[in-house]
């Protein structure tokens, strides 16, 4: 093998389309672009969500309560899978992620109930449900915020 002789798959590449040279071509006069509108005019490009001067949809949607848009999502996880671990193991995102639970945990973690814990373990979490903290607690661990 050299590095003269190499070339890419068969099918992988494909010969870009010649624009506005001939009818002959099936691109020719219009470029593929048609007579009239916006479209085809130079610069005639939309946004996404543009729907011509109509009102667009995410507009006419009636909108209810108040969405934070600088909320950072939490990771949430579920009791049942902290079952994983052994009796006595400090549980947090990185221990998580080392066993392959969770990918990864950019803004924090929260436990929530689904599921019973049999072991006795010290849960670490930037949040808990009430409920996930009283079933930590009967199994004998800590649940400790972060």
């Amino acid at each position: 093998m050299e590095l003269s002789k190499l070339s890419p798959v068969a099918g992988s590449t494909q010969v870009g389309k010649r624009k506005g040279r001939g009818h002959g071509s099936g691109n020719g006069k219009t470029g593929g672009r048609g007579h009239t509108g916006q479209h085809a005019r130079s610069g005639g490009k939309t946004r996404v969500g543009f729907e011509g001067g109509q009102m667009p949809l995410v507009r006419r949607v009636p909108k209810r309560g108040f969405i934070n848009v600088y909320a950072k999502p939490l990771t949430a996880i579920n009791l049942a899978a902290l079952n994983r671990f052994e009796d006595g193991a400090v549980v947090d995102a990185a221990a998580l992620i080392e066993k392959g639970i969770i990918h990864d945990c950019p803004n924090g973690l929260k436990v929530l109930a689904n599921g019973t814990l049999t072991k006795k373990i010290t849960v670490k979490a930037a949040a808990f449900s009430e409920s996930a903290k009283e079933k930590i607690e009967q199994a004998g661990g800590k649940a400790e915020v972060v």
